[in-house]
C-alpha cells in the first residue's frame, strides 16, 4: 500500500519539529515546509532582505535532517504583508485591537501552504497546533478543543473553512506541551530545548507600539484622557496605543483605579472609568464563520469565549437585521474589545466564530 504523505508546516520550534517525526514514526511519508513571511522577526537580528536565513529557516533545516525529510522554503513575504501586517496596522488604525494568528491561519497557513502542500504531492498538511480534527459519524469533520487546556489553540482555527478539516493533521492535540518536550529529547530533536515562541511572529521584541511608530506613524495623534463626563484627566501619544480593559500605563492620578472602557478615533481620546465599566452584557460581531454547523438557526446558545485564553461564558446568539451577529452573554463579560473575535464551543468541538464590532 503506497505511503500517505503530510507535508508539516516547519518553525523550526519543538512542536512542528515534534510532528513531523511522530507522522514518520506513523507510516507517512514526510516532508518539510517553512514559511518565509516577513523581513523583520522577533529578533530583528536576521537581514532576510539580503538573503540571510531567519532561525526558523534554519533550525527547520536541521531537524529534516536529522529526520532524513525533504525539505521546502515557501516565500509568502508579499502575500503575508497584505493579508496580515496590513490588517494588523489598519485595525489598530482605526482604534481597534487586532488577533494576526486568526487572520494567518485561514489566508496562510492553511491558504497558500495547503497549496503547496498539495503542489508538493502531499495528502495532508500537519500542524503542530494544541487542537483535534475527528470525523463524526456521519462523515464530517470538525475540530475539537486540544486536550491540554491551558495549550488549547482551537480559538485561533474558527475561520478555517470546513471542507479542507480532512486534509488537516494535528498531532500533538492529545498531549500536553511538558509531553511534547520530554518526546523531543527522548528522540535527541535538534530544537528540544529551544524557548517557546510568544505574541506576534513579526514584531520585533514583541513591541507592537514601536512596530506602530515605525510603520503606521500617521495613525498616532496626541489627545486628552477623558472620562464620561468629558473631563481631561491627562494627555496621551495616540489611541492606537491603549487597549480595553487597560489600567496600567494611563499617567494620570485618581481616587479610584481607571480603567480604558472606550477609544474614540475621531474625537482622538482614550475614555477611562471604572472596572464595572469595562463588563459587558453582550455584543455585535461580523463575518461570522461556522466551522460544524451547516446553518445558523436564531436562539442557538453555545459556551462563548471573547479572546484566546478567556474563559467560556454561556452566550445566547441571534441575528440582527443587518446582518450582524448578537451575542447575549448569560453574566456580563469583562473587556469585550472591538477587533478581537468572539469564539463559539459546544462542549470540545469548535462551533465558529465572528469578529467583534462593538459592545451592546
Amino acid at each position: 500500500m503506497e505511503k500517505k504523505i503530510a507535508a508539516v508546516a516547519m518553525s523550526g520550534g519543538v512542536d512542528s519539529s515534534l510532528t513531523a517525526a511522530l507522522l514518520l514514526e506513523q507510516g507517512y511519508e514526510v516532508l518539510g515546509i517553512t514559511m518565509l513571511l516577513t523581513e523583520e522577526g522577533r529578533s530583528e537580528t536576521v537581514d532576510v532582505a539580503a538573503g540571510e536565513e531567519p532561525d526558523s529557516v534554519r533550525d527547520a533545516r536541521k531537524v529534516a535532517d536529522a529526520l532524513g525529510i525533504r525539505h521546502y522554503v515557501a516565500d509568502f513575504r508579499q502575500e503575508f504583508q497584505k493579508n496580515v501586517i496590513d490588517y494588523f496596522l489598519n485595525e489598530y488604525a482605526r482604534g481597534r485591537t487586532p488577533n494576526p494568528c486568526v487572520m494567518c491561519n485561514p489566508s496562510m497557513k492553511f491558504g497558500l501552504l495547503l497549496d503547496k502542500a498539495r503542489e508538493l504531492g502531499a495528502d495532508f498538511l500537519a500542524t503542530g497546533h494544541y487542537a483535534r480534527v475527528s470525523q463524526l459519524a456521519d462523515g464530517s469533520y470538525v475540530i475539537r478543543k486540544g486536550l491540554d487546556e491551558h495549550k488549547d489553540q482551537s480559538y485561533a482555527l474558527h475561520r478555517l473553512p470546513r471542507s479542507i478539516l480532512k486534509h488537516i493533521l494535528l498531532p500533538l492535540g492529545d498531549m500536553t506541551k511538558e509531553h511534547v518536550r520530554e518526546l523531543a529529547e527522548k528522540i535527541d530533536l535538534p530544537v528540544a530545548h529551544k524557548a517557546e515562541s510568544q505574541e506576534i511572529c513579526f514584531v520585533p521584541h514583541d513591541d507592537y507600539k514601536a512596530f506602530l511608530r515605525k510603520h503606521k506613524p500617521e495613525c498616532l495623534h496626541k489627545g486628552n484622557i477623558v472620562n464620561d463626563a468629558g473631563d481631561v484627566l491627562g494627555r496621551h501619544e495616540g489611541v492606537p496605543l491603549y487597549t480595553i480593559g487597560q489600567r496600567k500605563g494611563l499617567g494620570i492620578a485618581a481616587p479610584e483605579p481607571l480603567y480604558v472602557h472606550k477609544l474614540d478615533m475621531k474625537r482622538k481620546e482614550v475614555v477611562v472609568g471604572s472596572n464595572k465599566q469595562v463588563y459587558a452584557q453582550g455584543l455585535l460581531a461580523s463575518g461570522a464563520n461556522w466551522v460544524s454547523i451547516d446553518e445558523f438557526k436564531e436562539g442557538m446558545e453555545f459556551g462563548a469565549k471573547i479572546r484566546y485564553g478567556k474563559r467560556e461564558a454561556q452566550a445566547k446568539l441571534s441575528m440582527q437585521d443587518d446582518g450582524l451577529l448578537r451575542v447575549e452573554f448569560a453574566e456580563p463579560q469583562r473587556a469585550v474589545t472591538p477587533g478581537q473575535f468572539v469564539v463559539f464551543y459546544d462542549g470540545d468541538i469548535l462551533v465558529g466564530g465572528a469578529m467583534i464590532e462593538r459592545t451592546l
